[in-house]
C-alpha cells in the first residue's frame, strides 16, 4: 500500500504533540486577535479622526505584509528590545497581532450592521458609550460575524505552520521530523492532512452549532 498505516500509528504520539502546540498557537492567537481586534473595531467607529487613522495604518501594514515576515520580525526584534521570551509565545503574539487586523475588519462590518436607531435609543435611555457597546452593539455584531470569525480561527490553525520557521515544534514541523526519520513523506503528510482536517472540521461544526444556538436565543 502507498500509505503505511503502521508507520503512522508508531509516530502518532509525536504528531499529536505537534498538534497540541498547533492548537495552543491557534487558540492563543485567536484570543489576542479577538480582544485586540474588537478594540480596534470600536476605535474605527470613534469620533477621533487621529485614532481612526492610526488603526487603519496598523490594519494596512499588517494586512499588506506576509505573516511569515511578521513572525521573523518579532523573533529578531523583541530580543533587541530586551524581551527575551520563548519561541512559542513569540509565535502566538505575532500571529495574534496579525489576526487582530483581520478580525477588526470583520467586527467592524458587524458593528455597521447594527441599526443607528438602537444606538440612539440606548443613548436616550442614558447608556454610556461603554454600556451601549457592551449590551447593544457587540452582542449583535458578534452574532452577525460569527461564521467569519470561525473561518478566521480555521485560518489560524493552518497558518500556525509558519511558526516552524523560528523553531516551534508544531504539527507540520513534527511531520517533517518524522519524514526525516522514515523517508516516507506520503504516509506522514497523509496523516498531517487528516489531523488538520479533523481539527478544522470540528471547529466548523462547533461554530455552526453556536450560530444556531445564538439565533434560537435571539428569537426566544
Amino acid at each position: 500500500m502507498i500509505i503505511d498505516f503502521s508507520l503512522i500509528a508508531d509516530y502518532l504520539p509525536i504528531l499529536l504533540q505537534g498538534l497540541l502546540v498547533t492548537l495552543q498557537i491557534a487558540a492563543g492567537g485567536c484570543c489576542i486577535g479577538l480582544i485586540l481586534g474588537t478594540l480596534l473595531a470600536l476605535a474605527q467607529t470613534s469620533d477621533s479622526r487621529v485614532l481612526r487613522c492610526l488603526v487603519m495604518s496598523y490594519v494596512i501594514v499588517i494586512r499588506g505584509t506576509p505573516m511569515l515576515i511578521q513572525i521573523l520580525c518579532a523573533f529578531y526584534i523583541l530580543p533587541q528590545l530586551g524581551l527575551h521570551i520563548d519561541t512559542l509565545p513569540i509565535a502566538i503574539i505575532a500571529i495574534g497581532l496579525n489576526s487582530a487586523a483581520y478580525i477588526s475588519q470583520i467586527i467592524k462590518s458587524g458593528i455597521s450592521s447594527v441599526s443607528t436607531g438602537q444606538i440612539e435609543a440606548a443613548q436616550t435611555l442614558g447608556f454610556s458609550s461603554f454600556e451601549t457597546a457592551r449590551y447593544i452593539i457587540l452582542p449583535q455584531a458578534l452574532q452577525t460575524v460569527l461564521p467569519a470569525l470561525g473561518n478566521e480561527f480555521i485560518t489560524l490553525v493552518k497558518d500556525s505552520a509558519l511558526a516552524s520557521v523560528i523553531g516551534v515544534n508544531e504539527l507540520s514541523k513534527q511531520g517533517r521530523f518524522v519524514v526525516s526519520k522514515t523517508y516516507d513523506s506520503i504516509s506522514v503528510f497523509f496523516a498531517l492532512a487528516i489531523l488538520y482536517l479533523l481539527v478544522t472540521s470540528t471547529i466548523s461544526l462547533l461554530v455552526a452549532q453556536l450560530e444556531k444556538r445564538m439565533s434560537r436565543n435571539a428569537y426566544d
